[in-house]
């Protein structure tokens, strides 16, 4: 019997906090382990419960849910962060992701929605593959700043690696990319392994930016 996925919830909202919990306890395989009501609580928690997701809000009193998440997985053993936004503030889903969150979740999500990331995210997935996901990564990667340049690191790649972040950056999931580059998908595995070593990211979201930002991918292009 597997153990339960731990999850942190952050939120300034009471009434929030008390939604998300309901429907994460309901779960057979989940236990929300502790809250927090802003983002320094939020990094206290991290650290003394050892969550295995945090859910955090974006904007938050004091320290916001951007900050909350570099502070958290810059720990000896992070959380994967899941973090929840709404579709208007879309450049902070771009900062997030930057921090190292492993995707966002819009507020107005069904409960399926939700447990379903949750379990995504603790996969070591990212929630990249939505047109909504790939529509707010475009949009602001296309605007790199002037000193943006290809990371060193990039040249380290293999062919063969490169063709894996191409297709992860255009939202494949394992599965997809084994089928496109008929290998097996846990040869993909080892590839995203790799790729994420040789460029020092921290998951397939960060690696997604790098993609993007370094001219690999251009938005729009398939």
């Amino acid at each position: 019997m597997t153990a339960d996925i731990r999850i942190l919830i952050a939120d300034d909202e009471a009434i929030v906090r008390d939604g998300l919990r309901t429907i994460l306890d309901l779960e057979d395989d989940m236990t929300v382990v502790g809250e927090a009501a802003d983002g320094a609580q939020a990094v206290t928690a991290a650290r003394e419960l050892s969550p295995d997701v945090a859910l955090v809000d974006i904007q938050m009193p004091g320290l916001d849910g951007i900050e909350a998440t570099r502070q958290m997985l810059r720990a000896p053993n992070p959380p994967r962060v899941l973090v929840l936004t709404t579709f208007d503030r879309n450049e902070y889903v771009y900062e997030a992701m930057k921090a190292g969150a492993s995707g966002f979740l819009l507020k107005d999500a069904r409960r399926h929605q939700l447990t379903d990331a949750v379990r995504t995210v603790i996969r070591g997935e990212t929630l990249l593959a939505p047109t909504i996901t790939r529509r707010l990564i475009e949009e602001f990667c296309a605007r790199p700043s002037p000193a943006t340049t290809t990371p060193p690191a990039l040249a380290e790649l293999t062919p063969r690696e490169v063709e894996v972040l191409t297709l992860i950056a255009r939202g494949h999931a394992n599965a997809a990319i084994a089928a496109e580059l008929v290998v097996a998908e846990s040869t993909v595995k080892t590839h995203v392994a790799r790729i994420l070593a040789k460029l020092h990211l921290n998951d397939r979201a960060q690696a997604v930016i790098a993609a993007y930002e370094s001219g690999l991918v251009r938005p729009g292009t398939r």
